[in-house]
């Protein structure tokens, strides 16, 4: 069964969110014995050398066109009306090497990734008659209208406009998508329920959830119980220019950071990933901060932390960094946005605190306790490896995509 992949980012190397889920998503299609040609915009030279290589790893095909200036891409969106995220990806090119090859192959179906990609398959496929028309498919992932609508309530002038204006314009998009695609995925039942409230309908979506490749996660040896004392070592990883995390990260550091060094004057906290604001790199100035910019394996910060944190006010869907942080044995305080979506408890698998003073109340019981630190980690290993294999929780995807192989 041919099917194309229509995806916003080239999904290699799978080092962030949506590029990790994408590419997980290519590979247990693969093996699942499906014909898959991906199309991508780019806006780097480099990318092309990904695209490439992505090509290589999982024996499929790989299109690629380059995107436009990125002011250009602005302006349009402005001038037409247009949601800016929708037309940040947009190339004349790619949409006509995609139309092309769908008049030309017929493929039996086509996987968004993002509602932002939409627009490329509806004009692709509406010169097609009924009889050819493809399964159309949208993993929406996140519920992107919410999360701008969330950076809109915090956010200044003239930001507050453009974000209250990408809000309206997604969530337009989203409701198109969802009357004109036969299926559409959330990462989460939150996500759903979120998206349901918009709708009288919502047979035609489902969970497809995030998993966690543990060969690539598992835990390191338990350090002695006065080592952590001592010098206990904090971490954050992401793209460190995303919103979302820039914000965890500075609230963290400056409604908290102090309260922790002032008891545990050794103490380190490392912020692990790629991209880092001007404001990020200005928190190397505190004590114990370190930023570490891009690093080619996340691994070994994972297994020399003692505790990880998610202090996430804005969010939307399953965070794969608490997944990672689980799957390495680490014990985790997270606001109730980090664990949304995620089937843990509270005092079961982490901790969850929802203003400063929890926050650090958290982390000092966790400091003061070896073996609630075991327990959390031995319950975050054993739900990762019952519920959160890419196998397992693929499976929905496999399963809509089969059922229209015996249709004509």
């Amino acid at each position: 069964m041919d099917i194309m992949i229509v995806a916003h980012r080239v999904p290699y190397p799978a080092d962030k969110g949506e590029k990790i889920r994408t590419f997980h998503q290519l590979k247990y299609l693969v093996e699942q014995g499906f014909q898959l040609t991906v199309f991508a915009p780019v806006e780097r030279p480099q990318e092309l050398e990904y695209a490439s290589q992505l090509a290589k790893v999982l024996s499929i095909k790989v299109i690629t066109a380059p995107l436009p200036a990125a002011w250009w891409r602005k302006l349009k969106a402005l001038c037409c009306n247009r949601a800016m995220s929708e037309m940040h990806f947009y190339s004349q090119a790619l949409q006509q090497q995609l139309s092309t090859a769908v008049q030309a192959s017929a493929p039996r179906a086509i996987l968004a990734t993002s509602s932002a990609m939409a627009p490329y398959i509806s004009k692709a496929v509406s010169q097609l008659g009924s009889a050819k028309r493809p399964l159309l498919l949208m993993d929406f992932m996140d519920l992107d209208s919410d999360k701008w609508r969330q950076y809109s309530v915090t956010a200044g002038w003239p930001m507050r406009w453009v974000y209250r204006r990408e809000a309206k314009l997604v969530a337009q998009l989203e409701q198109q998508v969802y009357r004109s695609f036969d299926h559409s995925f959330f990462i989460s039942a939150n996500e759903v329920e979120l998206f349901g409230q918009q709708l009288s309908d919502t047979t035609k979506v489902s969970v497809l959830a995030n998993g966690l490749d543990t060969q690539a996660f598992y835990p390191a040896e338990p350090k002695a119980a006065d080592q952590v004392a001592a010098a206990p070592v904090f971490l954050f990883t992401g793209v460190m220019d995303y919103l979302p995390n820039e914000d965890a990260v500075l609230w963290f550091v400056e409604a908290m950071w102090p309260l922790i060094r002032q008891r545990y004057p050794q103490a380190k906290f490392y912020i692990a990933g790629m991209q880092p604001s001007k404001r990020i790199q200005q928190l190397e100035k505190q004590p114990g901060v370190i930023v570490t910019g891009y690093v080619d394996d996340i691994l070994p910060y994972y297994q020399q932390a003692d505790i990880f944190v998610g202090p996430f006010r804005l969010a939307r869907g399953v965070q794969n960094k608490i997944l990672q942080a689980m799957a390495c044995g680490l014990p985790i305080v997270t606001t109730p946005l980090g664990a949304e979506g995620i089937a843990c408890e509270d005092g079961q698998q982490l901790l969850v605190a929802s203003d400063p003073a929890q926050f650090v109340a958290a982390i000092m019981h966790l400091l003061a306790a070896p073996a609630l630190r075991q327990q959390l980690s031995d319950a975050a290993l054993q739900l990762i490896q019952q519920h959160y294999s890419w196998q397992g929780v693929l499976a929905p995807l496999s399963a809509s995509l089969t059922a229209q192989q015996g249709q004509p």
